[in-house]
C-alpha cells in the first residue's frame, strides 16, 4: 500500500524577515583547475548511525564520480536554524542543507538562496516518493527540496512502565490520558518527559491540542494566511492549559532538552524515569542512542495524540513534519545528482534504518521494522490529514513567537489569551 498524502502543500514565498545573527564559517562548492569540485553538507546527525550514514553515503557517491568530493558537517539539530540564518545574511550558504519545508524554507526560498529542483528529481524517484513529501518543499508550484523521511507525531511510551502502573490500555482520549497521569504519579513514576527549554518541544502539545479543536482548513491556510482569529485557538490553548495544571510533566520540565543527554525529555524515556514524550517518529533512533547500551528501546510503544471531546478536527489527523535537503541557489550540478542519488530505495532503506524511522521513499518503507513504527506508521496511513508543525509552517519568526508564548503560559507567565494575541500579534508583524 502507498502512503497517503496529507502534508499541507502549496505555500506562497513569505517575506524574509530582519535577521540579527551575524558571522558563520559556511560552505560553498569550491571548482578546482582539473575541473573537480568539492560541496560542502550541513546535517543535523552529531553521532552514532545518523551521522555515519551521511559519511557513507558522502564516500559511496564519489566513489560513482571521483570528480566530486563532498565535505559533510554535523551541526547540533537546536542550532541548524539559527545557522542556516546566519548563512542566508552572509551569503556563505552550503552546497546542501537540511530543510524542514513550510515557512522555514520559504523564507530561505524568498531570500533567492535556494535552488528550484522542479526539473532536476529523477523521475524514478517522483514515482517512488508520491507527491505528498514534496508538498512540504513547494513554494509558489516549485519543489525546493528533496524528502528524506516522513515524521509523523504522537506518543511514545514504555510499555513496561504503563504495566507498573497498572495501565491496561493505550489512552484513546484526553480524559483516558488524564487517567493514565494520575495512576503513573500514584506508582511514583514521572508520567510525561517534556524537553521545554528548547520550546518546541513543549509547542507540540499545544499544535496536537489544536489539530483536534481546529478544522482541517483553518490548520492547513495558516501558510498563506496566519489568521488566528477563530475561536479554536483559544479553545486549543484552553484545553492544553486545563491539561497542564494535572501537572503531567516531569519536574524541571522548564529546564529539560530535548534530544541531548540522560537527562533530556528523550533520555528520561530511554533510562525508564518517565513513561511517555510527545514526539515525531525520529524519537526512536534519538531513544535509542540515549539507552544504557545504545540499543532501541526493547519495551517502547507509541499511540496516537487523544482524541477531545468537542472540537473541529478530524478524528485521526495528525501532526508531523518531512525532513530533507536542499541545494544553494549557486551549487553544481552535483548537488542534485548527490539527492537523486540518496533517494534511491537502496539508500532509502538504510536511512530508515540508521535513523530508525519512516523512509519518503515509499518503495524503501519495507525497512520499517521497529515495533514503535509500525503502529505510528498505519496511523499515518490512515490519517485524514497530516499538517506540518504549526512553527514549520508558518515560518522563522512566527514560529519562534508562537513556541516561546506556549513555553511562557506553562510557565506561568502567561495565559490563554494572552498565548493567541501573542500569536496574532507576531502573525500581523510578519
Amino acid at each position: 500500500m502507498k502512503m497517503r498524502r496529507a502534508w499541507s502543500a502549496g505555500i506562497g514565498v513569505v517575506a524574509v524577515g530582519t535577521l540579527a545573527l551575524t558571522g558563520c564559517s559556511g560552505g560553498g562548492s569550491d571548482a578546482a583547475d582539473d575541473g573537480s569540485v568539492t560541496l560542502t553538507m550541513w546535517h543535523n546527525s552529531t553521532t552514532g548511525d545518523g551521522k555515519q550514514y551521511w559519511e557513507d553515503a558522502a564516500a559511496a557517491f564519489h566513489e560513482e564520480h571521483p570528480d566530486v568530493t563532498i565535505e559533510v558537517t554535523s551541526i547540533q539539530n537546536e542550532d541548524m536554524d539559527g545557522k542556516l540564518q546566519t548563512a542566508v545574511n552572509s551569503g556563505d550558504m552550503p552546497d546542501i542543507f537540511m530543510a524542514r519545508g513550510g515557512g522555514k524554507l520559504a523564507d530561505i526560498v524568498s531570500a533567492g538562496k535556494v535552488k528550484d529542483l522542479t526539473g532536476l528529481i529523477d523521475d524514478d524517484v517522483k514515482t517512488a516518493f508520491g507527491d505528498a513529501p514534496f508538498s512540504a518543499f513547494t513554494v509558489d508550484g516549485k519543489i525546493y527540496g528533496m524528502p528524506s523521511s516522513v515524521l509523523p507525531g504522537g506518543i511514545f511510551y514504555s510499555k513496561d512502565l504503563f504495566a507498573q502502573a497498572g495501565i491496561a490500555e493505550e489512552p484513546k482520549t484526553i480524559s483516558d490520558l488524564e487517567d493514565a497521569v494520575d495512576k503513573l504519579k500514584d506508582a511514583g513514576i514521572a508520567p510525561i518527559a517534556l524537553g521545554a527549554k528548547d520550546a518546541w518541544p513543549a509547542a507540540h502539545w499545544y499544535y496536537f491540542f489544536a489539530v483536534r479543536a481546529c478544522s482541517q482548513d483553518v490548520v492547513q491556510n495558516l501558510s498563506t494566511d496566519p489568521d488566528f482569529s477563530d475561536p479554536c485557538w483559544l479553545t486549543a490553548a484552553e484545553n492544553l492549559a486545563d491539561f497542564a495544571a494535572i501537572e503531567p510533566f516531569n519536574d524541571g520540565f522548564l529546564t529539560t532538552t530535548a534530544q541531548q543527554g540522560a537527562n533530556s525529555s528523550a533520555g528520561l524515556l530511554a533510562n525508564h524515569q518517565a513513561a511517555m514524550e510527545l514526539m515525531g517518529a525520529w524519537d526512536v533512533g534519538v531513544i535509542a542512542s540515549l539507552t544504557p547500551d545504545q540499543q532501541p528501546l526493547a519495551d517502547l510503544g507509541w499511540f496516537p495524540f487523544p482524541e477531545v471531546d468537542g472540537g473541529d478536527g478530524e478524528p485521526g489527523a495528525m501532526m508531523g513534519g518531512v525532513d530533507g535537503y536542499s541545494c544553494a541557489i549557486d551549487s553544481p550540478s552535483a548537488c542534485e545528482d548527490f539527492l537523486n542519488f540518496v533517494s534511491s530505495k537502496t539508500w532509502q532503506e538504510g536511512y530508515a534504518k540508521a535513523f530508525q524511522t519512516i523512509p519518503a521513499n515509499q518503495d524503501a518503507k519495507g525497512a520499517v521494522t521497529d515495533p514503535s513504527l509500525i503502529p505510528l506508521l498505519d496511523a499515518y496511513t490512515a490519517a485524514p490529514y497530516v499538517s506540518l508543525w504549526l512553527d514549520t509552517a508558518l515560518g522563522q519568526n512566527v514560529g519562534n513567537a508562537l513556541n516561546t508564548g506556549i513555553v511562557e503560559m506553562l510557565a506561568g507567565q502567561g495565559d490563554p489569551q494572552k498565548l493567541v494575541d501573542g500569536i496574532a500579534n507576531a502573525a500581523a508583524r510578519g
